[in-house]
């Protein structure tokens, strides 16, 4: 089975096995069959954008909330914000100019920078994305016990176990479509919350008794102090502040490059795709965080007594300190769809990452095979496998766990946005070099953005775990989940170098860099 014929690849794109070079040994993939270009456009953009609003956004803001402060919490989403938009239209500038269907951001690693980068890349996102699964499963399997379920959370998180991953084993246009649904029960859960906030502005809850504003801000405060007093520890707050606020972040811009495998016009698409992203980011992410900020307090005890449940949400809080009964409940519902969606757009993300690195000979051939309909299964059953982790939560307390997942997470993410800024930074030089080409989509930050993401990106990646070198905060835990994606990453790196890799440069040349293979495809 071909994604398309000849004729289709003209207007569509092309594939990884027909954009080799000498940087790049395919594998020939014709005996197990290939994915499937089923992705619309409708699908794309809403799955970039509602895949990747997981229970970070509805539930972990509560706890940076508390940490922070609305003022603090505020800042942070924006900062971020901007940066994020960095890497999306960096990235996209990148594939929009040479879409490859089954290749995720480790074959542009691999293609513009070195074999052993694009080795290290893939694999990062096989693992990181695969402990994402787990994360939001758990996440579905408490937020239940808002309603006292008597039902063991292990029952739970079996449940979810198997509805994400049947989902991930159906045609990638029941995904896709599924993931429509799905994201946009979520965007309008947020548009409701975002009105209800409004109206609790203007003191229209059962309990009040006048225009609320920005009280909280005011009563317990707009900004706090964390592990130390003064000046010293208002700088501490927002700095963790800040770290923490990059999860519900995590993976969104390489979420939307994902499925430009899948898209039907990537060429076209992404940039439509990558400027919607980046505006929906602002108004449902931003929006939300000042909405959290303004309905409950910070200093609220259940933000963080109750570790990583519905009944933390920020938005839960809010409503019940504004009287309304009831809505809980549909809040939480909601927060239920996210989880169970999240989880779906992450084991697609994490096994079409190992399916592209079995593309490039960098992953067992195993992981090739496909469905006569075009769904990589060997891939999707291996990373599916991240999921017996969420059981952890049957032994250790939610909270913890939760804390390991996001600390790991955070890592990893960093790392990639570092990675993928070097990757388009070395695709620049090399069309600067080679006669600049015309690009589809260009963006007015680049290339100057990318080198000041690369710089911020570093600094957070060493700052993730910061707080564990102040007396009294040193947890081996802690440190450990912070941290170990660093030598992780570098072990992968080197190992690659030393056996596959020792008769290559560090990293292509400008001049050798092969930006126009595989154009004469798609043109």
């Amino acid at each position: 089975m071909a994604i398309e014929d000849d004729e289709k690849k003209g207007q569509h794109g092309t594939d990884i096995a027909s954009t080799a070079s000498a940087d790049i040994v395919p594998i020939d993939i014709s005996e197990h069959g290939t994915m499937k270009r089923a992705l619309k456009p409708r699908h794309s953009q809403m799955i970039a954008l509602g895949g990747c609003v997981g229970t970070g956004l509805f539930v972990g803001t509560g706890a940076t909330l508390a940490l922070g402060g609305p003022a603090f919490l505020l800042i942070a989403f924006m900062v971020l914000i901007f940066l994020v938009y960095i890497i999306v239209t960096a990235i996209v500038e990148m594939v929009a100019y040479l879409p490859v269907g089954g290749a995720s951001l480790s074959y542009y690693g691999t293609r513009y920078v070195s074999k052993s980068l694009g080795f290290a890349m893939g694999w990062l996102y096989v693992y990181s994305l695969g402990i994402l699964v787990p994360y939001e499963i758990t996440a579905g399997a408490l937020v239940i016990d808002y309603w006292d379920s008597p039902v063991n959370v292990a029952v739970w998180i079996t449940i979810f176990m198997v509805l994400i991953v049947s989902l991930n084993l159906l045609p990638v246009e029941y995904y896709g479509e599924s993931e429509f649904w799905f994201s946009t029960i979520k965007v309008f859960t947020i548009i409701g919350l975002l009105i209800l906030s409004l109206v609790l502005f203007w003191g229209g809850g059962p309990k009040q008794s006048g225009i609320l504003g920005f009280h909280y801000w005011k009563d317990p405060g707009a900004i706090n102090t964390w592990l130390v007093d003064g000046a010293g520890g208002r700088l501490v707050a927002f700095v963790r502040t800040l770290v923490l606020s990059a999860f519900p972040f995590t993976f969104s811009p390489e979420l939307l490059i994902a499925t430009s495998g899948e898209m039907q016009n990537p060429r076209k698409d992404l940039g439509k795709a990558a400027n919607r992203f980046v505006l929906r980011l602002i108004v449902f992410y931003l929006g939300t965080v000042l909405a959290i900020g303004i309905i409950c307090p910070s200093d609220d005890k259940d933000l963080v007594s109750s570790g990583s449940n519905a009944k933390a949400s920020a938005f839960v809080v809010g409503i019940k300190h504004a009287g309304i009964h009831g809505l809980g409940s549909v809040v939480n519902a909601a927060i239920l769809t996210t989880a169970w969606s999240a989880g779906n757009a992450y084991l697609y993300m994490s096994s079409r990452a190992l399916y592209a690195l079995a593309i490039s000979g960098q992953a067992p051939k195993i992981f090739l095979r496909c469905t006569n309909r075009g769904v990589p299964y060997a891939a999707v059953l291996a990373c599916s496998s991240f999921g017996v982790l969420a059981y952890l939560n049957c032994a250790s307390s939610s909270s913890t766990v939760f804390t390991w997942f996001v600390n790991i997470t955070n890592t990893s993410a960093f790392i990639s946005w570092v990675c993928c800024c070097i990757v388009y930074l070395r695709f620049r030089s090399a069309y600067n070099t080679q006669g600049k080409p015309e690009l589809p989509y260009h963006s007015w930050t680049q290339p100057y953005g990318a080198w000041f993401a690369l710089f911020f990106f570093i600094i957070l990646t060493l700052i993730n775990g910061f707080n564990v070198f102040f007396p009294r905060q040193l947890s081996a835990s802690s440190f450990f989940t912070a941290y170990i994606g660093i030598p992780a990453f570098m072990v992968t790196y080197a190992g690659h170098k030393l056996l596959k890799g020792r008769s290559d440069p560090l990293w292509i040349t400008s001049d050798e860099i092969n930006i126009w293979e595989g154009l004469e495809v798609i043109h």
